[in-house]
């Protein structure tokens, strides 16, 4: 079964605008707040680089599974990510990929960059799911970032 999400980037200020309008239609999910040119997020679903710094390009995520169900592959590819403007070098190195949600943290350390001329141009990021749990846990993150970042969902 193949699956995939759609994706759109967003800059800094169109996040802080996106949020400041879900606000008024509906209960606020998360308080997002800017800290040194970056967004810091403190519940809700996020993709994280670096701990604590929600990337705002969301991804285009492909899924993949067993035909059994007991294992499955998600392939995240972020295009000009924030994460590779000027100001978040300061923040630190990138050490892995952290889906961050209520229940917790699923981190990934199969992250790549792509560079175009010699300057960064895109992420991707590998989460191998090796059994059921694996795989419900990462749909039951999903749905919560699909649902916080107005994503949709293909079946192939």
């Amino acid at each position: 079964m193949q699956a995939s999400f759609s994706t759109r980037c967003r800059t800094p200020t169109q996040a802080l605008a996106l949020g400041a309008t879900r606000s008024a239609t509906r209960a606020p999910k998360a308080r997002v707040t800017a800290s040194r040119s970056a967004l810091t997020i403190e519940a809700g679903s996020s993709i994280q680089f670096i701990k604590g710094y929600e990337e705002t390009c969301v991804p285009t995520v492909n899924l993949t599974r067993s035909r059994t169900g007991s294992s499955g592959t998600a392939l995240f590819k972020f295009d000009k990510p924030q994460i590779f403007e000027a100001e978040m070098g300061e923040l630190g190195d990138i050490t892995g990929m952290y889906m961050v949600d209520d229940e917790g943290e699923i981190v990934t350390t199969d992250v790549s960059a792509n560079f175009i001329n010699g300057k960064p141009a895109g992420i991707q990021a590998k989460y191998v799911m090796r059994d059921a749990y694996e795989w419900d846990r990462f749909m039951r993150f999903m749905e919560r970032y699909a649902e916080d970042n107005e994503l949709g969902f293909n079946k192939n």
